[in-house]
């Protein structure tokens, strides 16, 4: 699954989620227009009594809209939704693509580039925040080879020395004299 399709399914999870409370809010509302009680209304929704006494007050005080969710909270990001997609495919194209001497990402180099596309400095824990969490990325280590590797000697040693080695030794050898030799008993 694609890390977008991920992202993607899970803000319609927590938007289906938020709709949710938002139409038990709703007809807790219209309990209490009935002239339900606060009891009746936490039983019936299966909500604790304190959010139906909160509902309760908030309902008598301003009515249905003062039931109405606030929206998400907490601190807007500084990278947008619509950005993400832009930083994702970036860094897909390579660090070499954007001038780097290999291509291996760094946090510092995924800053600066994120900082070019957007205008938006991070901070590396910033940007761990957004390939983990909103990016749905995971830590990928290159595998070390040495740069005197030969493929062809390593090809030859596997196709001829490496069956002779486990081949063993042959079985057809001369017998020994000595007493303390298994073979020789």
């Amino acid at each position: 699954m694609s890390t977008n399709r991920r992202r993607q399914q899970a803000r319609r999870r927590g938007a289906r989620q938020r709709a949710e409370r938002q139409a038990r809010r709703e007809r807790a509302a219209e309990l209490f227009a009935q002239g339900r009680s606060q009891a009746e209304v936490a039983r019936e929704l299966d909500v604790s009594r304190q959010s139906a006494s909160r509902w309760h007050a908030r309902w008598q005080a301003d009515g249905t809209t003062a039931l109405h969710t606030r929206g998400l909270t907490g601190r807007r990001p500084k990278i947008a939704d619509d950005q993400l997609e832009g930083i994702e495919q970036a860094l897909l194209n390579g660090a070499l693509a954007h001038g780097f001497s290999t291509d291996v990402w760094t946090l510092d180099r995924i800053a600066l580039v994120i900082q070019g596309l957007t205008g938006v400095a991070l901070s590396n824990p910033s940007v761990w925040r957004l390939l983990r969490g909103r990016l749905g990325w995971t830590v990928q280590r290159p595998t070390r080879q040495a740069k005197e590797r030969d493929e062809d000697a390593i090809q030859h040693w596997v196709a001829h020395e490496w069956p002779r080695i486990k081949k063993g030794r042959p079985q057809n050898r001369p017998g020994s004299s000595s007493s303390t030799n298994r073979a020789s008993r």
